[in-house]
């Protein structure tokens, strides 16, 4: 096969969570550019990305779903198998982050984003590999990871607890399920123009200081993603798996 056909997805249905916006929509926008048919996930409607996603010739199934609990996992995998009939790729992007000195922060801060970026993150995985192994043809668990799984940060703790345990969530599944053919990575978005970023951007000398460090010196967008998530989704990274990659422009090598 030449290397540029292990790339395409045709065939493939890819889950992604948080996919109304932001690098969620990216994600499932790359998915369909290669030629997968998407299933988006979103406490959000998710219109507009189901929209971009059929403008591409893909087909797109929409769930709107609380990833703060578990409750809404079984419906997710059954809507992606009822109508697009399978499930090949699993992207756990969606997240959440609070942010407070840590003397002050809050157990409700803390509960929240492990719930959303921690607990469910599991639970989705493991529902969706149950359901890779039972159609016997392998498949790819992608997980958003971020600086902070390689960091501490400052006033955000538990969204660095989250983020240090996806990396490890990813080592592990990787380890388990080598044996189906299933390979498990994660993507470490750098500093992006997203929702989650607005405060620090909207501080002058706060983003004054995170630009000043990275190489590429600029925030990275949904699109700087494409590339690595198509290539994690893919038949191309068939021997990688367990695996960490930062796009962040440069942040890690400073």
């Amino acid at each position: 096969m030449a290397i540029l056909d292990l790339f395409k997805l045709n065939g493939k249905v890819a889950i992604i969570t948080g996919a109304a916006r932001g690098l969620g929509q990216g994600l499932a926008l790359a998915m369909a550019e290669a030629g997968a048919d998407v299933v988006t996930v979103d406490v959000l409607e998710q219109a507009e990305t189901k929209a971009k996603v059929e403008a591409l010739g893909r087909r797109c199934a929409t769930v709107v779903a609380d990833l703060s609990t578990t409750k809404d996992i079984p419906r997710i995998i059954e809507t992606a198998v009822s109508k697009l009939g399978r499930v090949d790729i699993l992207f756990n992007n969606a997240g959440i982050i609070r942010r407070a000195d840590l003397v002050d922060f809050s157990e409700k801060d803390w509960d929240d984003v492990i719930n959303i970026n921690q607990r469910t993150v599991f639970f989705l995985s493991q529902a969706a590999a149950k359901q890779m192994i039972s159609q016997g043809n392998g498949g790819r668990i992608i997980n958003t990871a971020s600086m902070l799984s390689f960091q501490g940060g400052i006033r955000v703790p538990s969204y660095t607890a989250s983020k240090s345990a996806v990396m490890g969530l990813t080592k592990l599944f990787a380890n388990e399920l080598a044996k189906h053919k299933i390979t498990v990575n994660a993507i470490a978005p750098g500093y992006m123009a997203t929702d989650n970023t607005a405060p620090l951007r909207a501080d002058a000398g706060r983003s004054a200081e995170i630009l000043n460090r990275i190489p590429a010196g600029r925030w990275g967008t949904p699109d700087d993603l494409k590339g690595v998530a198509v290539f994690l989704a893919s038949a191309a990274s068939e021997y990688v798996t367990g695996y960490t990659i930062a796009v962040d422009g440069g942040w890690l090598a400073r």
